[in-house]
């Protein structure tokens, strides 16, 4: 393991030989910089430059140093950069991840830092969608490729980006934590996509079929896009033809697939099914969903479809369904105007076998706004 005090003061000598003459010392200090820092993790680079602010060493030299730790990142993403036609999603990505960076360095080396760091996190809002196909539609189909792991802590990250965005408003931020910030934002950012074009991406043409990419490019499409816009890509969809040959009989009334489908995705209420096995069975596609869902999450494990964060609370309620400890669960939360219901129900056979879960998401703010009486005869009159 490295020494972090050890480090720091080779570190803190570099940037002193960069802050003196760096055109000419520049590219001999790239080298021995690489040396130090390619088994360092952005966390152990923070902390260095950190502990050189605070012992006197002056943010436009700490900047110097970060100059050059993102240089190597970005031509290191650039040599890997994976050889796809323009429809995939890998360069879809790939392209996002080039707006990132370069967005990115603008902010960070913009003269107002406290309106850079707001502009940044009007624009990692947009980022979202960035993450929402790589969470919702790439890795669903690495994990049915057995690869779990790597997709989870990619997750991670972007939930460390997320927790970094949310801080961006807060009133207490300084000027001194605003330029870390818009640092230690492009750092943790190159660091992710580095790893992403160097494991990820490889491992995913390995894995994944022309077919499955031409199924996430449709669910991409689906999400949108922030910055690179794609050309349209047409994909065939034969589901409404087989849904109108297939029916359903129940005991109160037979209805085709078809039907079916148009019956779920009219009810004011977004609806997944998990099977007893943890599967992602189904979920309704109505117009306007609360939380993005792709159909590359059926047959995906209920724990992989949400944050590492929150996956211990999903697998202590599907226990407890499963034991029959309880039958139910509700959360509720602010979600900008809205205000998301979402409830948990224990699925069971009439002799009480566990089946599954569902779970019933709803924007309950208009009910809220609901009083006094409203009947048929009242509509009659209008």
């Amino acid at each position: 393991m490295k020494d972090i005090n050890q480090e720091k003061e080779v570190l803190k000598d570099l940037i002193k030989k960069l802050h003196e003459d760096p055109k000419k010392n520049l590219e001999p200090v790239k080298e021995q910089f690489a040396r130090i820092v390619k088994e360092l993790t952005p966390i152990d680079i923070s902390t260095i430059e950190q502990e050189l602010v605070n012992e006197g060493i002056s943010p436009d030299s700490i900047m110097l140093m970060c100059d050059v730790h993102l240089d190597m990142f970005k031509k290191a993403i650039v040599d890997d950069e994976i050889d796809v036609e323009p429809w995939h999603p890998l360069h879809i990505l790939m392209e996002e991840h080039k707006d990132i960076l370069n967005m990115l360095g603008k902010f960070r080396k913009a003269q107002d830092s406290i309106k850079a760091v707001k502009g940044l996190g009007y624009y990692l809002k947009e980022v979202e969608k960035y993450f929402l196909k790589e969470e919702n539609c790439l890795f669903p189909y690495l994990e049915k490729h057995n690869m779990v792991q790597p997709p989870q802590i990619m997750w991670k990250e972007h939930d460390q980006i997320r927790q970094l965005r949310s801080k961006i408003f807060e009133d207490t931020v300084t000027s001194n934590e605003v330029r870390q910030f818009l640092v230690g934002t492009e750092e943790v950012f190159a660091n992710h996509i580095y790893k992403e074009h160097k494991i990820l991406f490889p491992s995913a043409i390995k894995l994944i079929t022309d077919e499955e990419w031409v199924q996430i490019r449709k669910q991409f499409d689906e999400i949108g896009y922030f910055s690179f816009i794609p050309k349209p890509f047409d994909v065939a969809d034969e589901d409404a033809v087989q849904m109108r040959d297939s029916a359903v009989s129940l005991p109160s009334g037979i209805l085709n697939g078809e039907q079916l489908m148009m019956m779920l995705n009219t009810l004011p209420v977004d609806i997944t099914f998990v099977d007893e096995n943890d599967r992602v069975c189904y979920f309704s596609e109505t117009k306007e969903r609360i939380f993005v869902r792709s159909r590359g999450i059926i047959g995906r494990k209920v724990q992989n479809c949400h944050p590492p964060k929150s996956v211990d609370t999903v697998q202590k309620i599907l226990d407890d369904f499963r034991s029959g400890k309880r039958d139910a669960a509700d959360f509720y939360l602010q979600l900008g105007d809205k205000y998301v219901y979402i409830r948990y129900f224990a699925v069971r056979s009439d002799d009480g076998r566990y089946k599954g879960t569902l779970e019933v998401t709803q924007d309950i703010a208009p009910i809220q706004k609901i009083s006094g009486t409203k009947t048929l005869d009242d509509e009659s009159l209008k």
